[in-house]
C-alpha cells in the first residue's frame, strides 16, 4: 500500500480504505480461483495496482465517462482505476467466467458502485459505445485495436477539444516495434519508467491509439 502513496496522495478516506482492502480480498480469492500468480500476490500493489494506476497518472478521465476494460482477468486495470475515478463508469469484460466471479466479489467487498461486469468476448459486445478501451497485456496491438475501434465514441463525454480523443489505452511490456508496425497504427508510447522508478517498470509502456 505504501508504494501507492509514494506516487499518489489526494485520496479520500473511502478510497484509501478500498485500496487497503484489495490485498486481503485478492489473497483470499486467489486461493480459490487463481487469477494472479503466486509470486505476484506478494507484490500486488506494485505489479498490479500501481501498474494499473499508471493510466491514471497519464489520463484524466472525466465524471460521466464510460470505460471498458477488455480482458480484465482479475480486474486489472479496471478495479484500481474505478477506485481512483469514482465518478467514471467501468465495464469489465472477460471471456472466462470464473475470473469475473473474483472481480464481482472484490468490487462488492470494497463497495465499488461504478463497476459492472460482462462474461463475453469483446468482439461480441453490440450496441454500446465507450469513451476509452483499457487493457493490460491481453493480445497483440493489432487485435486490440481491431476489437476496440467499433466500441469507441466519436467524441468523449463532456467533449473537450483539448482532451485526448477516445481511444485504446493498453499496458504492454518489452520491445514493441514489430507489434506496433503490424498493427498499422501510430500510437503514442509512454514509458511507465518515467512515472515510477521501481525496476519492475523498466520495460513497461502505456500505448495510446486515438480514434481517428
Amino acid at each position: 500500500m505504501e508504494i501507492i502513496l509514494k506516487y499518489f496522495s489526494d485520496f479520500t478516506p473511502k478510497q484509501l480504505e478500498q485500496f487497503k482492502q484489495l490485498k486481503g480480498l485478492y489473497a483470499e480469492w486467489n486461493d480459490k480461483i487463481n487469477v494472479i500468480s503466486r509470486k505476484d500476490i506478494e507484490s500486488l500493489y506494485e505489479r498490479h495496482v500501481l501498474h494499473s494506476l499508471s493510466i491514471a497518472a497519464s489520463f484524466e478521465f472525466q465524471p460521466g465517462m464510460e470505460i471498458v476494460d477488455l480482458g480484465t482477468g482479475g480486474g486489472f486495470p479496471g478495479i484500481p482505476l474505478a477506485i481512483f475515478f469514482p465518478e467514471v463508469k467501468f465495464h469489465l469484460v472477460d471471456s472466462i467466467a470464473k475470473k469475473l466471479k473474483v472481480v464481482d466479489a472484490v468490487a462488492e467487498g470494497i463497495g465499488l458502485q461504478n463497476v459492472t461486469t460482462q462474461h463475453s468476448r469483446i468482439e461480441d459486445i453490440r450496441n454500446r459505445k465507450f469513451d476509452y478501451v483499457v487493457s493490460r497485456a491481453v493480445a497483440p496491438l493489432k487485435d486490440l485495436w481491431h476489437w476496440s475501434k467499433p466500441l469507441l465514441r466519436n467524441h468523449s463525454a463532456g467533449y473537450d477539444p483539448a482532451a485526448p480523443k477516445p481511444g485504446l489505452i493498453c499496458l504492454k511490456g518489452g520491445d514493441l516495434a514489430v507489434e506496433i508496425q503490424e498493427s498499422l497504427t501510430r500510437p503514442r508510447q509512454l514509458p511507465v519508467s518515467e512515472l515510477f522508478e521501481e525496476d519492475f517498470f523498466a520495460d513497461k509502456y502505456i500505448i495510446y491509439v486515438p480514434r481517428n
